[in-house]
């Protein structure tokens, strides 16, 4: 796998939207042509060697390049967006979209994460080894597609409405979050190792939600059916199993009503 560095040279004044930083639009690239690739900053388009000191090369492919970036990257957007293949591993906090509608790859982020990163994601290992914002997983403003495969794993906390419309994937949040845990799920895993404000799994449909900690105030629309020992990411552990929301409308599957299923640790 053939290797680029991106070392942050200039802050930008406003927000870079860096979408250009990505393995599939690096392939088959040498640090020169990388440099003249787009990045906006407000109406204004840049380059990324603008803003970055570049050195390296890409791979013939995605799945052949790797991108390390150094340096300040709180201000920058979109990066590792919709990738599908390669890695990229950022050593500072970033700004919103990181990672969102990605498809394969790994993305690595040894930092925090701003608000709407990890948006629709589709597929692939994505680790924030920091906190996030808010809506992390979740469909895109207006949209009621959002998280559907991949691995998502926070290291930290996470803020609100997380995994809004979640249909598949698997999300880990080893901190704690707040309200509007999987709101309008209709499939995939959540793991939460610490608390929960309010309002975790209103209007699930389908899915599952794994909590380890406390939840403030449970939603009146779960009921307990039994007690079961599972094995829940890497850890062995006896859940009291709730079904739920049961104030909506669930499917049928061979005459028997398919319902989320929301467990919480003893």
């Amino acid at each position: 796998m053939n290797t680029v560095t991106l070392t942050v040279k200039k802050t930008p004044e406003l927000f870079l939207e860096c979408e250009n930083v990505n393995p599939d639009t690096f392939a088959g690239k040498k640090a020169d042509q990388i440099a003249k690739l787009g990045a906006f900053q407000g109406r204004e388009i840049s380059t990324l060697g603008d803003y970055f000191t570049i050195a390296g090369e890409a791979g013939p492919t995605a799945a052949d390049t790797k991108i390390i970036v150094n340096g300040d990257c709180t201000k920058m957007k979109y990066i590792g967006a919709k990738m599908t293949a390669g890695e990229v591993v950022v050593n500072s906090a970033c700004d919103m979209y990181t990672g969102s509608w990605m498809k394969g790859g790994k993305l690595v982020v040894n930092g925090d994460v701003h608000s709407f990163c990890g948006l629709a994601m589709a597929g692939g290992e994505f680790t924030i080894n920091g906190n996030a914002g808010n809506y992390l997983g979740a469909a895109y403003r207006g949209d009621w597609r959002g998280m559907s495969g991949g691995v998502l794993r926070v290291k930290g906390n996470a803020g609100s409405d997380v995994a809004t419309f979640m249909t598949g994937g698997t999300l880990i949040i080893e901190g704690d979050v707040d309200i509007h845990l999987g709101t309008h799920m209709e499939g995939g895993k959540i793991i939460l190792k610490g608390n929960a404000n309010r309002r975790v799994g209103g209007q699930l449909v389908k899915g599952e939600i794994y909590v380890f900690g406390s939840i403030n105030v449970m939603m009146p629309g779960y009921k307990p059916v039994r007690e079961v020992e599972l094995d829940v990411d890497g850890t062995k552990a006896n859940f009291v199993e709730f079904i739920g929301d049961l104030g909506e409308r669930h499917p049928k599957r061979k005459g028997e009503t398919v319902y989320g299923k929301l467990f919480m640790k003893k």
